[in-house]
């Protein structure tokens, strides 16, 4: 299921998504900040262009909005039912989950935007 050569995989650790051979992060880091959004041109094993076209990954703040949701919904579920808070600590936690998890849910979101368009390909390898 994590195994090379699954979406799960390209997606989970945001390598390329025709040969996983490599980031498509120039910093592989989420959390540098000022890095978040730069990302190679091209996988430098198989040249996989990762940028389909111009602002192609405008549409991955679409896959961002329901990432967002499903970190939101489960803060709220361990805040609220697991660890029994009120609704206005929960919601404190919704905030504070948004705010420490935005750079994976941006790369995440990415990751499942490219590996919506590109599958793995074995020749690639």
């Amino acid at each position: 299921m994590f195994k090379k050569g699954s979406k799960l995989f390209g997606i989970l650790k945001g390598v390329c998504p025709k040969c996983h051979n490599e980031s498509m992060y120039k910093n592989s880091n989420p959390y540098a900040v000022t890095q978040l959004f730069e990302m190679q041109e091209s996988c430098s094993h198989c040249k996989t262009k990762y940028k389909i076209e111009p602002s192609f990954f405008y549409g991955s703040m679409y896959v961002s909005y329901g990432v967002g949701i499903a970190f939101a919904v489960a803060a709220f579920v361990i805040s609220y039912l697991f660890l029994g808070s009120s609704l206005n600590v929960a919601f404190i936690a919704i905030v504070l989950a948004m705010f420490a998890f935005y750079p994976i849910i941006i790369r995440v979101s990415r990751n499942i935007w490219i590996n919506l368009f590109m599958s793995y390909d074995k020749t690639k390898d």
